[in-house]
């Protein structure tokens, strides 16, 4: 099983359209690769959908690196399996 920083960089860079080894922990999604709004929603409907969790919104601007992804989805994945235990 791919660990979750690799999904999630392989299913930014099929949103983005980029190679995935163009997007680095600390690239930046806006400035670096030209993501923008509605890329960056795409992306957070695209990892909610993969891990069925649900990130607010609100965390959109948190969304910056993937490095910030990854800690954000897995603070949602913990949390989700904490409610089911």
């Amino acid at each position: 099983m791919q660990d979750i920083d690799t999904e999630i960089r392989d299913l930014i860079a099929a949103i983005i359209e980029k190679e995935p080894e163009k997007i680095g922990p600390e690239t930046r999604f806006m400035e670096d690769l030209g993501v923008d709004s509605m890329m960056a929603l795409e992306i957070l409907a695209a990892i909610e959908k993969k891990y069925k969790i649900v990130i607010p919104e609100e965390k959109l601007p948190e969304l910056a690196t993937l490095s910030a992804t990854v800690k954000i989805a897995r603070e949602y994945l913990a949390g989700k399996k904490n409610e089911q235990s």
